[in-house]
Formats: structure tokens, sequence, C-alpha cells
């Protein structure tokens, strides 16, 4: 039995880097998957690739995950055609960084908002579907929230990483009631490809496990956290850094 037969899972950002690659996985693992992008021709791909696979993916709208009407029809389509929502993979790509006496205001509030406002906007547009059928939310932070990066101008990406884990565990305290589940993953040193390991340079020699880290090492987490196996675990905020976080310098 796969381990997300018949659950309908939602991915933003479902046409590239992490979220394609988690739209495919949870395809494998036998979830209903409703992707979106705003880049609409790479999420039909992605469709078209979980076809081939043999899995079942919803035909998506263009999204724009930072928008909230966007997001609002993107949910209702997904209940309009399997009715209701069982997991919500809530995730932002990557924003250009700055060092705090390079970075202006208006940069930073939009790195940040890029990367919190889509999880939030997500999780109120599933939220009273997963109430009905007491769902889950896995969202996807970044290890930038726990520990502190002297050489790349990590401040943004940190502030709304931390908003994350935040998030989730609020969101985990008001859901319980009603039985829906919220977690955090908080990779680092990923390549979001996994092709691309200019993108993680350095990563390997960091990391106490000696590797960079690839999309099914969070994928790996948040199918576990999506599924039964998990069923008594919300609040929890899960590092995937490959030991960096938890070793001091040297």
């Amino acid at each position: 039995m796969r381990r997300l037969e018949g659950k309908v899972t939602l991915v933003p950002g479902s046409g590239r880097a992490l979220g394609r690659a988690a739209a495919l996985r949870f395809a494998a693992e036998g979830a209903l998957v409703v992707g979106g992008d705003s880049d609409h021709a790479l999420a039909l791909e992605t469709q078209r690739l979980i076809g081939r696979a043999g899995g079942i993916a919803l035909n998506p709208v263009e999204l724009d995950a930072a928008d909230p009407d966007s997001v609002r029809v993107w949910a209702e389509e997904a209940v309009a055609a399997f009715g209701g929502i069982d997991v919500l993979f809530a995730h932002a790509g990557a924003v250009p960084c700055g060092h705090i006496e390079e970075q202006s205001f208006a940069d930073y509030t939009a790195a940040v908002r890029a990367q919190l406002d889509p999880v939030w906007l997500c999780a109120k547009a599933a939220w009273p579907h997963l109430t009905l059928g007491a769902g889950c939310i896995v969202t996807v932070g970044s290890a930038a929230a726990v520990a502190g990066s002297p050489d790349r101008g990590l401040g943004a990406h940190a502030a709304a990483a931390g908003g994350i884990v935040a998030l989730s565990r609020q969101l985990a305290a008001e859901g319980a009631p009603g039985g829906i589940r919220v977690n955090c993953i908080s990779p680092g040193g990923i390549d979001p490809d996994g092709t691309d390991p200019a993108a993680t340079a350095g990563a390997a020699e960091r990391a106490p496990l000696g590797r960079a880290g690839q999309p099914d090492d969070v994928l790996n987490a948040a199918v576990f956290l999506a599924s039964g196996e998990a069923s008594y675990i919300t609040g929890a905020h899960l590092v995937v850094d490959g030991g960096w976080s938890a070793v001091r310098p040297g």
C-alpha cells in the first residue's frame, strides 16, 4: 500500500525545483496531486510527467501563491474535482539575499513576504476543507531559522523561515481540535533541483554527514509527516540539514 493512497494533495510551485519533485513523489505514493505554478507551462509539464508515470494530477490553473484570490480559486478547484483536501505541502521558493548594510528595506520586506505569505495564504485557503477531512499541512522553512550565516546575507530569508516555523506551530495549536496536523520541515544545504552541485557549494564540507542534501531528503520527511504513520505528530519542527545547524564551526 502506498503511503498517500487517494489523498488529495495540494502542491504550489509544482512547475520547478522542490515543488516539482514533491508533486512527482507524492503522486508516486498514490496521492491525487493538485499542482499549480505562476509558470503554467511548467506546471502542465509536471502534470504530464505524473501521468506518464501512472499517477493522477489535476490540470492545474495558473497559480500566483502570493495572491489571495488566485490561491482561493486554486483550492476551490481542488475541492470541486476531488471533494476535499487531505494534504497541503506549503512551501515557497528562494529569493535574492543581501547583507543588512546592502539590502534596502523594500527588498527586505519583499523577500520576507515572497516566502512567508504563500505559506499563510495556502493554509488559509485549504483550512476549511482540511477540517472536513482532518487533514494535514507540511510547511517548508529553512535551517536559517535556527542558525545564522556570517557570509551569506540571509537576514530576510532567516526572518521568513523563522516566521514559517512559528506560524506552523500556531496553526498546529489552532488545528488540533479539528484534527488538523501541522508540521514544519527546515532544509539546509539542499540542491533544489538535484542536478546543480554549485547550488550547494561547500555544503558537503560543512555538514557533519559529509554531503549536500537532495530533494528526496526533504520529501522522505514530508511523505512521513503527511502519512498516517505520523498521526500523533503535530507542531513538530524537523531540521533536514545533514547536522549542519547542530555543530559549532570547527
